[in-house]
């Protein structure tokens, strides 16, 4: 089943215009436009927005009522190279297929790619949050179709009830159905179809049926120039999961001869599968270093095949290395052994499970253990600092340290025995303490903060990695209730 998100920009023209700023104002900020003879407020940031101001008010009113009111002509080119910029932007970090929904929004096809992100919901909260920090305001919403996510993200409600601008019809069939007394989608599909399109055309019965999924929209997907890519049209629609192999093996091929040509490797492909229904299928697959090996990269795309629902056909299909990174040749000694290569592993485990499940642990410089540590992609270098090596750490930290009941006889001394998880066990060794002050810098709690650590066995010899929270006289350094943090070996 297809998934399309619909990105929502409410206030692009204003949000574009403080991206470009070097020093951003304080003033409220708004855009202008000519509709007939009115110069009216086309777009108005949330300063505005919470001072009165309303998008299609006369400029005249708003400079009265806002006398400080900074007001830029509207640009709608300017606005929409931006914009393609932008879904650029997008492209690279959520799907194969993405496109502008032009005049204020951005529009994914998602089928497939969801799992890479950690779901539907983790992505459009990641995509959200990710335009938020660059200064763009966003609404996203998910559906089956374009049409579907496109009202949803813009409007509430169900989509019988929303008005014929969620339909994204023209402003002058909208000013006819609003016209004739049509309030909502609902009061539209209880009329006959044949006078609609005697009345308007075939515009709103079109864009109706591609709303509820009974008629294709396809999304034309931006490319940005010198992308690396194949192409195979075929003369008899394909369907079968040998054939798709066996072509997308020559894909494979003659991409990977045009890599070499130009002295790249992929990090990233995406191969979509256009049907004879004017659907499409895509297949995005990543790599953790740049290769141009045809066989690896066969066998990562050929793994997605059970995902591809070819339906009547495949007529086109294009494989394109969406990212590439320099490749150089390198030389290979049969004489010293080399480190085990595990990007093969990697590249098949990640795009099973997503990028983000895939990761190694690397040093930080900080003394509070369970923020010493933070991930990074399996192959990334680490430029830190490891972990200090005159106190040994555990091999399992906790997210969490967990209370313990303990017995000691002195501060600096560490308990003769412990409860954990129901069970008491007498300690046999310990080394310690040692002490760890909080990091003042971060917040005034930690300014007098401490933990005291100590290395612990039992009689059963598990090594454990027990601290108490606090000097054990003071009560201002800590609660001077006792956890475990983690387990040796």
């Amino acid at each position: 089943m297809a998934r399309v998100i619909s990105v929502f920009l409410p206030m692009w023209p204003v949000d574009r215009l403080r991206r470009q700023e070097n020093a951003p104002s304080d003033r409220p900020l708004a855009v202008a436009g000519r509709v007939g003879n009115r110069r009216v407020l086309t777009a108005i940031d949330l300063a505005a927005e919470v001072l009165g101001l309303t998008v299609g008010m006369p400029v005249s009113k708003a400079q009265a009522l806002v006398p400080d009111l900074r007001i830029e002509r509207a640009d709608p080119v300017a606005d929409l190279a931006s914009l393609e910029r932008l879904a650029f932007w997008v492209l690279q970090r959520t799907a194969p297929i993405v496109a502008v929904d032009p005049p204020d929004g951005i529009v994914i096809d998602s089928t497939g790619a969801d799992h890479l992100h950690g779901g539907e919901e983790a992505l459009l909260e990641a995509l959200t949050g990710r335009l938020a920090l660059s200064g763009v305001t966003a609404r996203a919403a998910v559906s089956d179709t374009w049409g579907a996510a496109h009202a949803l993200a813009r409007f509430e409600g169900d989509l019988h009830t929303m008005p014929p601008e969620a339909l994204r019809l023209s402003p002058a069939t909208v000013a006819g159905l609003r016209d004739m007394g049509f309030a909502t989608i609902g009061d539209i599909l209880a009329v006959p179809r044949a006078p609609l399109t005697r009345r308007f055309g075939a515009e709103v019965i079109r864009r109706i049926d591609q709303m509820f999924g009974e008629a294709a929209d396809p999304i034309d997907a931006l490319r940005p120039a010198g992308l690396i890519e194949t192409r195979r049209a075929f003369a008899e629609p394909i369907a079968a999961p040998e054939t798709i192999a066996r072509y997308i093996r020559k894909l494979v091929t003659a991409l990977s001869a045009e890599l070499e040509a130009q002295g790249v490797g992929a990090r990233r492909l995406d191969l979509i599968c256009h049907r004879v229904d004017r659907e499409r299928q895509t297949v995005r697959v990543g790599l953790a270093m740049p290769h141009r090996d045809p066989q690896r990269l066969t066998r990562l795309l050929c793994d997605k095949i059970p995902g591809i629902e070819p339906g009547f056909g495949i007529e086109i299909m294009t494989l394109t290395a969406t990212i590439t990174e320099p490749l150089a040749e390198r030389q290979i000694s049969t004489l010293a052994p080399e480190a085990p290569n595990l990007s093969g592993l990697i590249d098949t485990l990640a795009n099973r499970v997503g990028h983000r499940a895939i990761y190694r642990v690397a040093p930080v410089a900080s003394d509070v253990p369970e923020r010493s540590i933070r991930r990074i992609p399996a192959l990334a270098d680490s430029t830190a600092d490891g972990w200090p090596d005159h106190w040994p750490r555990p091999a399992r930290l906790f997210a969490r340290p967990e209370a313990i009941e303990t017995m000691a006889l002195l501060p600096d001394q560490p308990p003769v025995w412990i409860a954990w998880r129901g069970i008491r066990r007498r300690i046999i060794r310990a080394d310690g303490p040692e002490r760890i002050f909080g990091e003042w810098w971060t917040r005034e709690a930690e300014r007098i903060a401490v933990r005291d650590y100590f290395r612990i066995e039992d009689e059963v010899g598990d090594r454990l990695w027990i601290f108490r929270a606090g000097d054990g006289e003071d009560a201002a350094t800590g609660s001077q209730n006792w956890f475990i943090h983690g387990v040796f070996g």
